[in-house]
């Protein structure tokens, strides 16, 4: 208990040099958040020689970096935001003209690599190092050809809830759910993250 105490009496400052060492945010360009475990603000956490404590974090809050660095290569979501990324993307249409051989080759990768996936797996999702809980892995023709794998993530950090075009694919607190191919996700011993210990910040 009297170190969960010492913890929440480190200040602001002193809570910033530690995420800056581990995140690479500059604390002069670093804006932290409390939130809540549905991931809605509590507080800005602006005044340096504030401690913790006097935000008064429940269990399960979590700490939220801002990144405000215009040169940094999280600006404007490039970590966070797929969607920026350019990616190369080929229609079912294109995919079926390609010759069977190379159709067989990809879905027998994707079956392979779902092979060591297993429903309860903790795992780890590409980009960004997300992690949470395999909650399914199979066919999801509704998406696309081949395998996929859903992840509750242990943060809010997903699109939906398990449910992605009206089917159930699994459940999930809403903004916790992904389906994702499984060449992006590892599986092995990823243990939720606490951002008040010590040791992970």
């Amino acid at each position: 208990m009297t170190h969960v105490i010492s913890r929440l009496q480190t200040s602001v400052e002193a809570l910033k040099d530690k995420l800056w060492r581990k995140t690479g945010t500059s604390v002069a360009f670093m804006r932290l958040q409390l939130r809540d475990d549905t991931g809605a603000m509590i507080a800005d956490l602006d005044h340096d020689d504030a401690t913790l404590a006097s935000y008064s974090p429940y269990d399960g809050y979590r700490l939220h970096i801002i990144d405000l660095d215009p040169s940094s290569i999280t600006s404007g979501g490039w970590l966070e935001d797929t969607s920026l990324v350019e990616k190369y993307t080929i229609s079912d249409e294109a995919y079926n003209n390609l010759d069977n051989d190379k159709q067989q080759q990809s879905d027998k990768h994707m079956e392979e690599l779902c092979a060591n996936i297993k429903v309860g797996d903790r795992c780890e999702v590409e980009p960004g190092a997300k992690r949470g809980t395999v909650k399914f892995v199979g066919r999801a023709e509704a998406l696309g050809r081949g395998f996929w794998v859903g992840v509750q993530y242990d943060e809010p950090l997903g699109k939906h809830d398990g449910m992605v075009k009206g089917i159930r694919f699994f459940e999930c607190p809403q903004g916790h759910g992904a389906i994702v191919r499984p060449e992006k996700v590892k599986v092995g011993d990823y243990p939720e993250r606490d951002p008040f210990e010590e040791e992970e910040i």
